[in-house]
Order: C-alpha cells, then sequence, then structure tokens
C-alpha cells in the first residue's frame, strides 16, 4: 500500500510531500490544488498500466486528458517535473520509493526512473541504507535509446531498451526476461491498485454490460455488481441494502443488480422504497436520484476493488444531503476498515467533516495557496500550531465554513517572516 505521495514542480506544487492514511482527508478553498493532488495519482496510474507519456498527461482519443495537457503539467516556468510514490515493502522494515521524472518543454519525455530500497531499524523510523536497484534513463549520447541498469542482490544487468516514452515498468509487465524481480512486481502491483473514482450520475442510468472493473466514471455500474458470482452478488447487495437504508426520504429496503436482455449480458440498477403508509416502490437507475446514485456507486467501489487498494475520491459528499453526512463517514470508515483499503478524499462539506469526528484531525491535510509566490502547498491540520485555540472556539467544520483554518496559515507564515528578519 501507498504511503507518501513526493510532487516535484507538478501543476502548482513547487514540492510537497503526502502522507497517507487509511483515512485521509483533503480540505481547502476552491483553486487551492486539491485536483491537481488528485491528478498526480491518475497520472501514476496511467503510467503503470502502459500509456504512452504524452497520451498519459493529454490523453487520447479514449483517455480524458488531465487538465492542461502537457504544457501545464510542470509548474511554470519549469520543464520537468517528479513524482514519488514511497510503497510499503514485503516486511515492516523495508519500504519502497517509486520515481519518474517527465520533460514537457517538448513533446512529453521520461528522463529517469527509479526504485530505491529503504530499509529501516525496528523502530520503523530510523533508516539503516537506502539503495537504488531500478534505474533508468535517457542516454546522454543519444536520446533514442533509454538505458536501463539493475542492481539487486541476485542480479546486475544492464539493458539498452527502444525509447518508446513508456515507463520502464511497462517492461518488467511484458517482458519475460524481467519478469521474475520480485521487489518490481511488488512496486507494479501497488501502483497498479490506485483508483481515482469519480462517479457520474447521468452516466449510470443506462444498461451497462456485465463487467469485471468499476470504470472510473461508474458508467458500468450495474454491470458489475450483476457479473459478480452470485455468492459475492448477494454479499454485495446485502451491504449496498443495509447503508442505503434511510438514504432517501422514504426507506431503501434492497438495491439490486438484474441482467436483462435476450442474451442477459446488460444489466439494469433497482431499489425498493418504502414509505410511511405502507407502500412499496420499484425504480430503477433513471429514476434515482444523484445523490443516491453516487453512494451506491462509492459504496460498490468500495466492495469491488481487490483488498489493499488506494481509492481516491474528489467532492465524495457532492449531490448528498448535510443530514446524510454521519452515514457516509460511517460507510467510509467501516468498509475501508473491513476491507483494508486505504482512501483518500477531498470534501468542503462542513457537515462531513464534524461527521468524521475529532478522531479524523491527524488524518486531514489542508491545501493552501501561497499568497506571494501562489505555489499549492500541503500542511497537516495538527501541525497547525493555533489549531488546539481554534479547535475550542469550533468544530472542525465551522472553522472551516469561516476560513479560520487558512487564516491562522497565513498569519503564521507572516509570523515566521518577522522571526527571520529580527535574527
Amino acid at each position: 500500500m501507498l504511503k507518501r505521495l513526493f510532487l516535484k514542480n507538478w501543476k502548482s506544487f513547487r514540492y510537497a510531500e503526502l502522507p497517507l492514511y487509511p483515512l485521509t482527508v483533503l480540505i481547502g478553498t476552491n483553486a487551492s490544488g486539491k485536483s491537481n493532488l488528485v491528478e498526480a495519482f491518475e497520472f501514476l496510474r496511467r503510467t503503470v498500466d502502459g500509456y504512452e507519456i504524452e497520451a498519459a498527461l493529454a490523453g487520447d482519443k479514449i483517455l480524458p486528458p488531465i487538465r492542461g495537457g502537457v504544457s501545464w503539467a510542470a509548474l511554470k516556468p519549469e520543464v520537468e517535473f517528479t513524482l514519488k510514490a514511497l510503497v510499503n515493502g514485503e516486511s515492516k522494515q523495508v519500504d519502497y520509493l517509486y520515481g519518474i521524472t517527465v520533460e514537457t518543454k517538448r513533446d512529453a519525455m521520461i528522463l529517469e526512473e527509479k526504485i530505491t530500497c529503504r530499509e529501516y531499524q525496528r523502530d520503523k523510523k530510523t533508516m539503516i541504507f537506502e539503495r537504488d536497484f531500478v534505474t533508468s534513463y535517457i542516454d546522454s549520447k543519444d536520446e533514442r535509446e533509454k538505458i536501463l541498469k539493475i542492481s539487486t542482490h541476485y542480479k546486475n544487468a544492464r539493458w539498452t531498451l527502444p525509447n518508446n516514452d513508456k515507463s520502464v515498468l511497462t517492461y518488467f509487465k511484458n517482458t519475460y526476461v524481467l519478469d521474475n524481480i520480485t521487489e518490481v512486481n511488488h512496486v507494479i502491483g501497488n501502483l497498479e491498485k490506485i483508483y481515482v473514482f469519480n462517479p457520474i450520475p447521468a452516466k449510470m442510468r443506462n444498461y451497462s454490460h456485465l463487467s469485471k472493473c468499476l470504470d472510473s466514471d461508474a458508467s458500468n455500474l450495474a454491470g458489475v455488481i450483476a457479473g459478480l458470482s452470485a455468492r459475492k452478488q448477494d454479499e454485495v447487495e446485502d451491504t449496498l441494502s443495509e447503508y442505503a437504508r434511510g438514504l432517501p426520504a422514504g426507506n431503501i429496503l434492497k438495491v439490486w443488480a438484474e441482467r436483462v436482455g435476450r442474451y442477459a449480458s446488460d444489466a439494469m440498477l433497482y431499489c425498493e422504497e418504502e414509505w410511511t403508509n405502507g407502500q412499496i416502490q420499484e425504480v430503477d437507475a433513471r429514476s434515482m436520484s444523484d445523490g443516491t446514485l453516487r453512494f451506491i456507486a462509492i459504496m460498490t467501489a468500495l466492495l469491488t476493488i481487490p483488498e489493499k487498494s488506494q481509492l481516491i475520491i474528489e467532492d465524495v459528499d457532492n449531490g448528498l444531503h448535510p443530514s446524510r453526512a454521519e452515514l457516509l463517514a460511517r460507510m467510509l470508515h467501516e468498509i475501508g476498515r473491513k476491507r483494508e483499503i486505504d482512501i483518500l478524499v477531498t470534501t468542503h462539506n462542513p457537515a462531513l467533516l464534524d461527521a468524521f469526528g475529532d478522531d479524523i484531525v491527524p488524518s486531514v491535510v489542508v491545501v493552501h495557496r501561497d499568497t506571494a509566490t501562489g505555489e499549492s502547498k500541503l500542511t497537516r491540520l495538527k501541525d497547525i500550531e493555533n489549531l488546539p485555540k481554534l479547535m475550542v472556539s469550533g468544530a472542525l467544520g465551522q472553522l472551516t465554513t469561516e476560513g479560520a483554518i487558512e487564516k491562522s496559515l497565513a498569519e503564521e507564515k507572516v509570523d515566521t517572516k518577522k522571526e527571520t528578519k529580527s535574527k
């Protein structure tokens, strides 16, 4: 699983480190850089999936672009960026750091990739040593060639690879000679478990083909549920029904997906609603509310993606009434913990922040802009010096609504400058 994300010259970030927790909550005003952070995860997932670097940024006929494409991938006026992901190793005292550096001044091109092994003492904090065991870079004499070096305890080798602008991880996935390096496979497996999820209700209302993997926009929601084995489908539908009960004004008794059509290759999502007069009404996805569909889609993602994955959801509460925030918070906590899925969400909703409770404070990261440079910054909520005083004055949701957190961060910066000048 991922432990930390590092960004250097990525979009609005000069340099930032994002610690990742079982449930990480990103807060910040509009245009603070939250979406830029989410897109860093999307880019990493696309590179490990084998997309050419140009398409990973600018999109193609099928793949939507990352906002700004190649031109705005690097912080202006820089012409390259670096992203790194720290991955849990097979043992508790080992981590792997994957890094990729991309040039953007012409056509996008990977300049360097590394996988570094970090070993720690028993306290899991003090590093004993750090060693690069996979390094890939552009040949300084011939930019058309890529050099790959591998140095492990059982293999030392050097290859010249065709520079096809794909991640070197693609070679490890598709080349027989390289497929037996356990550490690399471990890194690839964890990066492949990054899921950036943005359910779009309008795309969930149609019939969908039976599918094994949920699309990022949840357009195949019904097809994924109906395509499960009978036992797994019953389990998922029971859980969906349990949490969705009480979501609308009338209780939802049951949520299910059903195969339809002559060849039973498509599916539709249904639910049963009960009203106070005892009337039970069956409806399909075409008449469900946006909030209900998004809630069911998020639950389905949590219940069907592989365990020990990293699920990222922007504006997780979009379309949900504030009175249902507690239900959403409970669902994220309980299902995420049960299936060992790490969740990262962004939110502006004070009701949801309050619903998470005080226990969420160590896992809240504030995304904010430097008013002088415009660069995005990341600050853990618990690292704000004035936090105890702020928390006395109101709950986290209230502080967010009033802009008190950003104001406190700005004041801390001013105080730091004054102290520096006085010295």
